[in-house]
């Protein structure tokens, strides 16, 4: 799932600036419109349509400071410490392994818990997605934190050895060309000098050549529950929707998700209709209700996963039994029928 972002970056300016139907004006927004108007400002809104935000919904924005994982230059990797393979399918894979012995990764661990790291200021809130906690702050729950995190072995066999690390980091291809690399799982908010330090303790980052160093940077979203229709209007001008991650989704798909939705609902208003909300059986229709259900005190930015759905009974209204895989194809099967169902409706409503 490697993506070449700059190409992607690229190839969708190209689209929209050529769209016929589309004019693109490249200048700051600083107050919210007041037509109808889709606001997907992504995770870095500007702090004056921040301040416009939280005056309009009449509270304080919401922001936690997500962090990036280093990215190192593929020539200066020691492949004959590393192996390929990825931890569900046989043989070589996109991901190469950085594998560690116990002792090994002691090591890394004393150095990780002990480094520097930068230091907020007094007023700023250090409120990490815990699906993207830096490595950092995952070691300090433990020492067997990362092996059983994003070091887990499992699934992994060093092809060297004939067995299973003591734990493993993995990098993925940042690049379709594979001559950068992603430290998967590593987000880190360590000075850069540490960085360094620390991480070239890792087998086969010996010589890493840092491309890009992990940092910290803030997220700004609103309290979609609090603020936000079921549709994604906000309740206070209901003539504008808000995308992205904005509204408090994580990831490219659901950041697009988002969008389309909003496109699609904005386009109905326009022409007289009413809104439409995917069914919650699907992944879109459980995503948009978990935006709009959850407690606002408990809000918290959220990927697309199978908690969300609704759960699976049997005739008699017990939980379905089954492994994961064989309830993950009934979610699969349900979720088809419902968007089938829900496009069939969409077209003559």
């Amino acid at each position: 799932l490697a993506v070449d972002r700059t190409l992607f970056a690229h190839r969708a300016t190209e689209t929209v600036g050529a769209h016929p139907r589309i004019t693109l004006v490249r200048e700051e927004v600083t107050r919210l419109p007041e037509s109808l108007a889709v606001i997907a400002t992504g995770p870095l809104t500007s702090d004056a349509l921040a301040a416009e935000l939280a005056h309009v919904t009449g509270r304080k924005h919401l922001y936690f400071f997500d962090a990036l994982s280093p990215i190192v230059s593929a020539d200066s990797l020691n492949m004959q410490a590393i192996f390929e393979g990825s931890r569900r399918d046989e043989g070589e894979g996109p991901y190469l392994n950085c594998p560690l012995t116990e002792q090994q990764y002691d090591r890394f661990y004393e150095a990780l818990i002990s480094s520097e790291r930068v230091v907020l200021r007094p007023f700023e809130q250090a409120a990490y997605f815990e699906g993207c906690l830096p490595v950092e702050e995952i070691a300090r729950r433990g020492r067997l934190s990362l092996a059983y995190g994003p070091m887990r072995p499992v699934g992994l066999v060093d092809p060297r050895t004939g067995g299973r690390p003591f734990a493993v980091l993995q990098l993925r291809p940042e690049n379709r060309e594979r001559t950068m690399f992603n430290l998967v799982g590593f987000q880190t908010s360590l000075k850069f000098p540490e960085q360094e330090r620390v991480l070239r303790m890792i087998p086969g980052l010996e010589n890493a050549q840092f491309l890009r160093y992990g940092q910290i940077h803030r997220n700004t979203y609103v309290n979609a529950p609090a603020v936000l229709d079921q549709v994604l209007r906000l309740r206070a001008r209901p003539h504008l929707f808000c995308a992205g991650q904005l509204v408090g989704v994580e990831g490219y798909v659901e950041s697009c998700l988002t969008g389309l939705l909003c496109g699609i609902n904005a386009a109905r208003v326009l022409e007289g209709r009413e809104p439409v909300v995917p069914p919650a059986e699907t992944m879109c229709g459980a995503l948009l209700r978990y935006l709009r259900e959850t407690a606002p005190k408990d809000f918290q930015p959220m990927n697309a996963n199978y908690g969300l759905l609704p759960p699976l009974l049997a005739p008699d209204g017990s939980p379905l039994k089954g492994s994961k895989q064989e309830r993950r194809l009934v979610h699969r099967e349900r979720a088809l029928a419902a968007m089938e169902g829900f496009l069939s409706r969409l077209s003559t409503a």
